[in-house]
């Protein structure tokens, strides 16, 4: 399983624990691109340290990915408009 998918079921199994906020505000910073406090990460256990860092693996993985989709829809669109 991606560490995407199971920090999403850590944080709808504790939404309310210390660690759950912190991989929802990671979430969040990754997705808009904010500032995330490294100590916060720190402050987990080796394992769900672990899987965050496993999450910043996959996140970067997937942000590459949709940055090569919507490079080749731009070149498929003016491809198509020559």
């Amino acid at each position: 399983m991606r560490a995407i998918k199971k920090v999403k079921k850590f944080i709808e199994r504790s939404p309310n624990s210390t660690e759950g906020i912190t991989f929802a505000e990671l979430i969040l910073a990754l997705e808009s691109d904010n500032e995330f406090p490294v100590i916060e990460l720190y402050q987990l256990n080796y394992d769900e340290f672990d899987l965050a860092i496993e999450l910043l693996k996959d996140w970067r993985i997937d942000r590459f990915y949709i940055g090569k989709a919507k490079a080749f829809d731009s070149a498929t669109h003016a491809k198509n408009l020559s």
